[in-house]
């Protein structure tokens, strides 16, 4: 069914210039995406106080733990930023992912200078800005990125699958029915089979032993395992078995050219020569071709909308 992801983002990642010097950040998937999701933009640094432009605010790492000081006046900003961190993700009533600013101090996933003292060029090493960890600890299987890593195919192949499927599970769990659920599992089967067949069958046991007076605690169980099955991108070899397993539906109906070419293309996406989604066109074809109406139904083939296809992107 379609969906519209809520995610929120950095706000200078095309939407103003909030950067600390004033700038705005070119992000084109960013504004690529704009049709397809709702966006709900947050600059932190401008959310406590700091204006635009500002001084640099830095990370320092000491023994009662990291703190977040402006250097020229001295001022601790570790409390307001944390306060706002948890206020403002205490405000939000739904929300599929992030894309935040890398090297922010305040919104860096994973890359934000860590330094061990005021000074620009002590730098001991990188982390999560204050913001981005807040984020993380409290939606730990969300999709998150940063702008940088969605320059990477697999990186941005990842993390719009992950946003698509948690959106739509997201509408499963505000229908509140067995049956949505039901149809969910249903139509992410080959899905999961790549991502982990092990959170598959546990997700299966899970829906099995469902009924109306569980079915609260039934989409919390299913979330959670769907979560840690969705939290990492599925290994090349898992795509292929999915692959081979779509191939078997046709392999019957289909010249000796057909099956070598595909065959071919299988073997390019095994050395990373070629995208996921090149391959997967190819088995598109024939579920038209011959009305599968069962493949047709995976998101693993459809897991996010035509337009932010990646088949034309170099594989990583």
């Amino acid at each position: 069914m379609p969906v519209k992801p809520i995610v929120v983002t950095s706000r200078c990642l095309g939407f103003d210039s909030c950067r600390y010097n004033g700038d705005i950040v070119s992000a084109p998937f960013v504004q690529k995406l704009a049709d397809h999701v709702h966006f709900l933009t947050v600059c932190p640094e401008v959310e406590i106080g700091l204006g635009t432009p500002r001084d640099p605010i830095r990370i320092v790492a000491g023994e009662g733990g990291r703190r977040l000081i402006q250097p020229t006046t001295g001022r601790d900003l570790t409390q307001g930023m944390e306060s706002f961190g948890q206020d403002y993700l205490d405000s939000l009533s739904a929300v599929d992912g992030f894309i935040l600013k890398s090297r922010s101090p305040s919104c860096a996933i994973r890359d934000a200078n860590i330094h061990l003292s005021t000074e620009k060029k002590d730098v001991a090493g990188r982390g999560s800005g204050l913001f981005a960890q807040a984020v993380l600890e409290r939606f730990p299987y969300a999709a998150i990125e940063d702008e940088g890593r969605l320059t990477n195919p697999r990186s941005r192949e990842h993390f719009l699958t992950q946003l698509f499927v948690r959106a739509r599970f997201r509408l499963v769990r505000e229908a509140l029915t067995i049956r949505r659920l039901i149809q969910f599992q249903a139509e992410n089967k080959l899905l999961l089979m790549a991502y982990s067949q092990t959170k598959m069958r546990l997700m299966g046991q899970i829906l099995g032993r469902c009924d109306e007076e569980k079915l609260l605690t039934t989409l919390e169980d299913y979330g959670d395992q769907l979560g840690a099955a969705l939290s990492r991108a599925p290994r090349h070899t898992s795509n292929i078995d999915v692959l081979m397993h779509g191939f078997g539906y046709f392999s019957d109906h289909l010249s000796s050219h057909e099956k070598s070419s595909f065959l071919s293309a299988l073997e390019s996406y095994r050395e990373k020569r070629i995208p996921l989604g090149r391959v997967a066109a190819i088995l598109e074809t024939w579920i038209a071709r011959f009305r599968n109406d069962y493949l047709a139904s995976q998101t693993f083939f459809y897991p996010y909308p035509k337009e932010l296809d990646l088949k034309e992107d170099v594989a990583c």
